[in-house]
Parts: C-alpha cells; sequence; structure tokens
C-alpha cells in the first residue's frame, strides 16, 4: 500500500541522496560556515534529499571529545528548513545515521526524531559478532522510534556480511522505509533484492550505495521467481558518498537513468559508456586502489578544488589522501569533464557561503 506522507512517496519515486561530508577549518574545527554552503549547495543543484551523519560524515562526530552529532543536525535542520515549502514534509527528505548497540542507536533515533528527520539509516558493523535475531531485534527497538533505511555496508569500511537470511526478515518489518545496497559485491546485493522481493513489500524503497556499479544497478531490472510468480524490483535512487561532489550532474544522470528504466526498452550503449566513467571516477575519488583508506579525503580534496572546502582535513590527522590518489582524480577530473558540474559551483558559490 502507497504510504500517504508526501516524504514517503517521493522517497520511494527515487532521489539523489548526497551522503554529506563534514567541513572543518585547517585546524580541524567545525566550519559552519562551509557546511551551510555544502547544504545549499545540494539543494540547489536538485538533490530530492540528505543523508548527514552518515559514515562520509566521520562517525566521530559522535565522540565526547568531538561533539559534533547534535550541532551538525540542529544546522541541517535549519538549512532544510529554509530550503522546504509548507508543509515541512514537501522539503528535502531528511535521513540520518543511527549507529552504535541498542542503547545509543535508540538515543540517536530520538535525536533525529526531535531535530525534524524523517528515517534513520541503521549501520550495523558494530554489531559484529551478534546473531541474526539480535540484530533483528535492535532493528526492532531503533524503529520503534523512527523509520528505518537499512544499510548493507561494506566490510572493507566497517561493514559485516548480512546473509539473505536477515534480510528477508528485515524487510518484514514494518518500520522499514527503505534499504540502501552497498557491499560492493553482485552476489550480496542479488541478495538483499531477492529478500525484499520474496518479502512482498512493494512499498519499500531500494537505493544503491554500491559506488562501483552506479549507474547499472539504476538500469538493471532485477526479476525473480517467487513462488508462482515472477516479481521484478527497481533500485529507485541513490543515497552515495559520491553524490556528495558533482551533484548536478549526478541529478542529470538519475533523471535520465529512470527515464530509461520506467521506459523498459533497450538500454543505450552511451549509458553504458557512462557506467564505466562514473565507476572510473569513483575508484579515484574512494580510493579504490588503497582499500577506500582515502575515501572520505577524497570527497574533500574534489570541493577544495570547487572552492567549496578550504582543505582536506578529517577529524583523524591520520586519515588523508593515499599516495598517487591526488594524481588519479587529477586523471579522472581531466577525463571526464561532462561529469563535473565546476561552472555550476563557481557560479553560485559566492551566495551559498553567504552568512
Amino acid at each position: 500500500m502507497a504510504s500517504t506522507e508526501p516524504w514517503r512517496r517521493r522517497l520511494a519515486e527515487g532521489l539523489v541522496i548526497p551522503a554529506c561530508p563534514l567541513a572543518l577549518t585547517p585546524q580541524r574545527q567545525f566550519d559552519e560556515r562551509r557546511q551551510r554552503a555544502l547544504f545549499r549547495y545540494y539543494l540547489a543543484a536538485g538533490a530530492g534529499g540528505v543523508a548527514v551523519g552518515v559514515h562520509t560524515t566521520q562517525f566521530a562526530i559522535r565522540e565526547p571529545k568531538v561533539g559534533l552529532f547534535r550541532p551538525l543536525l540542529a544546522l541541517a535542520a535549519e538549512e532544510f528548513d529554509r530550503a522546504g515549502r509548507p508543509p515541512a514534509d514537501a522539503g528535502p527528505v531528511r535521513i540520518g545515521g543511527i549507529c552504535g548497540p541498542t542503547r545509543q542507536a535508540v538515543a540517536e533515533a530520538a535525536l533525529l526524531r526531535e531535530s525534524g528527520f524523517h528515517a534513520g539509516l541503521l549501520s550495523l558493523g558494530v554489531l559484529r559478532d551478534a546473531t541474526e535475531a539480535s540484530l533483528i531485534e535492535h532493528a526492532r527497538a531503533v524503529g520503534a522510534v523512527l523509520p528505518l533505511v537499512g544499510f548493507y555496508l561494506q566490510p572493507a569500511v566497517g561493514g559485516r556480511v548480512l546473509p539473505f537470511s536477515f534480510w528477508r526478515k528485515f524487510a518484514e518489518l514494518d518500520p522499514v522505509v527503505a534499504i540502501k545496497i552497498a557491499p560492493f559485491n553482485r552476489y550480496q546485493t542479488l541478495d538483499v533484492l531477492r529478500a525484499v522481493a520474496e518479502s512482498g513489500r512493494a512499498d519499500l524503497a531500494l537505493y544503491t550505495g554500491n559506488d562501483d556499479s552506479i549507474v547499472l544497478d539504476l538500469l538493471t531490472p532485477f526479476r525473480f521467481r517467487c513462488g508462482n510468480d515472477w516479481i521484478e524490483r527497481r533500485i529507485v535512487g541513490g543515497l552515495l558518498g559520491h553524490w556528495a561532489v558533482w551533484t548536478q550532474r549526478a541529478v542529470e544522470i538519475h533523471r535520465r537513468c529512470r527515464q530509461v528504466a520506467r521506459a523498459g526498452g533497450p538500454i543505450p550503449a552511451e549509458l553504458m559508456r557512462l557506467s564505466v566513467e562514473v565507476t572510473d571516477a569513483n575508484a579515484a575519488f574512494f580510493d579504490a586502489a588503497n582499500g577506500f583508506a582515502g575515501c572520505i579525503a577524497g570527497l574533500h580534496e574534489v570541493l577544495r578544488r570547487q572552492g567549496l572546502f578550504t582543505g582536506i582535513e578529517c577529524l583523524d590527522p591520520r586519515e588523508g589522501l593515499s599516495l598517487g590518489q591526488r594524481e588519479e582524480i587529477d586523471r579522472v577530473c581531466a577525463a571526464y569533464p561532462h561529469l563535473t558540474d565546476d561552472d555550476f559551483v563557481a557560479r553560485h558559490r559566492t551566495a551559498w557561503l553567504a552568512e
């Protein structure tokens, strides 16, 4: 049954949702002015929502000595309220990250709800040794506070392998409104899609987080035999760190992919070529050659080049670009100028940075 809530209808139709980085000064202090500019950029670029407090934002914002989780949510809510139109649900879809053991996760869900967020992206990485039954109970407890977006995070950046049996049970939970599929693995991606198809949850929105297969995920019809019927599901949007940069072009790519997917005809060769180009660019941003060690700093580097960030600083001084990563970013910027939105940012950057 289709939801009557405007934000859920838009989520189900398919959106570009950047996973927002954290703006820091060269001294690694919170840069509120540039954080506001980043939110303004995403909304001006046409993003349908923004994810805050997620992996790309750096999980360390929750640490007491950093203390940026609550202030960041408050600032985001302020900018989203400014961009929205009455009623509030007509503005961007607001998704906040939720992590930690159950007590922490429930508290974070309550904070997100208090801050006006629509749903929480539930990270299960810290529950590395929990049983499937325990994970489901954890999700049920958090979902009693706030609608959930499931999150299959790849193990290379802190996730854990979650089998078909888990996703089949997870998809049946009423508070689950969407799943972000980001294992960077086709077998594990199919586990989630088949589980959702078998669950019968036609109202559950599927989003790609597979940075190595963004365009193909948006174009592919995923078809499974479920009992006596064939069930087809589509990935309708993306909740992506990759879309935290070059966002205006991401919106254009997403729109084109959705048009082709809805038409149901042959996939144009140009989109297959585009898929390769987007993946190549992502490999540079996310530092795939070095096990994703520089994935956050790589996004900061692109934003620095556009003048939205002053540097590439992360909360952890040990995090930065890997050897050769800057040169890889140079290469993809030169190779794929049609994927960048540098001109768009240059035209509006001053206004976005205005207090």
